[in-house]
């Protein structure tokens, strides 16, 4: 079975009514479910469960925020075009209530740190994209790859702080400029978030101070002076790095 698009997974996410608990994903810090919701033909719909009564309390996010702020990742990249994020929903009927539902991705154990040395299109895109959201936890094991050779990323709950949070093992291109291919996107995005649609979303998802926040980045990469920041620490590394 072909993947449904994006829009159909959406729809598929919030809409299907069964949904089954399959087990726990090993590995989360908070409560991460598989579940299959059907009825959908051959064998149901896979996808990845994070309510917001499973996260784990954090001294600096909002407790029962980080499934809205997958959500929201997801909203923006999809204006962007660009990294590619499994389909992402807020889903209230669910076993363990509401919480962020996403398409599961069937990956073949590859990421980012054995294939950074190529397809730096989609890694500078990446990185760029954990800038503008301020992502604190970019793991080599959140960047997965498809049976089609597809790169999808996922795990965006901690992001769109206040403060700046960055935290990933992506520093390649430290100092490099934005590339110009880029602007077009970024400045699309902001518009779309100032004046358009992207920006009532958003409004749902993360709160003021955290949406003024991310109008400052997008602001910021499109300086003529900008450039990917460096690392300051050790602490800019998230630990485990997979």
């Amino acid at each position: 079975m072909h993947a449904p698009s994006s829009d159909v997974a959406e729809r598929l996410l919030v809409d299907l009514p069964d949904v089954r608990v399959m087990g726990l994903l090993h590995g989360a810090s908070n409560y991460t479910f598989l579940a299959r919701l059907g009825p959908h033909p051959p064998s149901g719909l896979r996808a990845v469960y994070k309510p917001a009564r499973g996260e784990s309390p954090l001294w600096d996010f909002e407790a029962g925020t980080l499934y809205q702020r997958e959500v929201a990742a997801y909203e923006l990249s999809k204006v962007l075009g660009w990294p590619r994020i499994p389909p992402t929903v807020i889903r209230e009927k669910a076993p363990h209530g509401v919480g962020a539902m996403q398409l599961f991705i069937e990956a073949d154990g590859r990421h980012f740190l054995g294939e950074s040395k190529a397809r730096a299109e989609t890694w500078i895109r990446v990185a760029l994209f954990d800038v503008i959201t301020n992502n604190a936890d970019r793991k080599s094991g959140h960047c997965l790859f498809d049976a089609q050779d597809n790169v999808w990323v996922i795990d965006h709950g901690l992001t769109f702080h206040v403060d700046d949070k960055l935290r990933t093992v992506m520093w390649e291109f430290s100092g490099d400029p934005l590339p110009g291919e880029l602007c077009g996107d970024v400045e699309r995005a902001m518009v779309e978030l100032e004046r358009g649609p992207l920006g009532e979303t958003m409004q749902r998802l993360i709160s003021r101070g955290e949406l003024r926040a991310l109008r400052r980045r997008l602001r910021g990469v499109l300086l003529p002076q900008w450039r990917f920041p460096e690392p300051t620490s050790a602490w800019s590394i998230p630990w485990p790095p997979v």
